[in-house]
């Protein structure tokens, strides 16, 4: 069989981080905020620890972090392209791996709230 190609992969985090980065986290954003204007306690230490110590918002902050992590280093690989640097395999080992080890780190320090 031919070498397949890993681009699926790249490309699906991609898509699912532009998504994220275009629906969810402005969404995200303006209801944290508007709620703190409401309830500024809301947004202290113990009521933040508590609230991101839930299994299923931790899993969604994974999912909003982790796939714009992706998204941003595939943005990166683009526009080291579009700036000239034409080492796209060279720029691919960093960015790729770099989003990597954020998304686990991201998935390390949730687990520890």
């Amino acid at each position: 069989m031919p070498g397949r190609s890993h681009k699926p992969i790249v490309w699906g985090l991609f898509a699912g981080g532009g998504t994220v980065a275009a629906f969810l986290a402005p969404v995200m954003i303006l209801v944290t905020s508007l709620f703190a204007l409401a309830v500024p306690s809301a947004l202290s230490y113990e009521t933040m620890s508590a609230f991101a110590g839930n299994w299923l918002i931790k899993l969604i902050l994974f999912g909003v972090i982790g796939l714009q992590l992706w998204h941003a280093a595939h943005r990166l690989r683009i526009t080291a392209h579009d700036f000239g640097v034409r080492a796209d395999t060279a720029v691919s080992w960093i960015v790729y791996p770099v989003a990597g080890v954020l998304t686990i780190l991201t998935a390390l320090f949730l687990l520890m709230i």
